[in-house]
């Protein structure tokens, strides 16, 4: 097979883009008109009519907090407990290997 010129592939290329894109660019600039204005209503209305946001209870809050810190205080105390075990484990290990 002969190779081809710089030129050749480049032109190639280009023939191919042209082929590949220009259906696509075509069908893309017939329909953005119109659902692109529709778009736009469709925010200018949802910006007027915005829901009220959630309405939070102190009481529930306060409750919530006080659940977190007590998992965080759990999950500390059995950290602080496998650490020692595993200090404990070296300990004796090296106890034994000394032996």
């Amino acid at each position: 097979m002969p190779k081809r010129s710089r030129l050749g592939q480049l032109a190639g290329l280009v023939a191919a883009g042209l082929v590949v894109c220009a259906p696509v660019a075509q069908a893309v600039e017939i329909q953005a008109p119109a659902p692109v204005i529709m778009q736009a209503a469709a925010a200018h209305d949802a910006l007027e009519q915005a829901p009220p946001g959630p309405v939070l209870d102190p009481a529930e809050t306060d409750k919530a907090n006080s659940q977190e810190t007590k998992n965080k205080v759990i999950a500390g105390i059995a950290a602080a407990i496998l650490l020692g075990l595993v200090i404990l484990g070296r300990r004796s290990r090296s106890k034994k290997k000394k032996s």
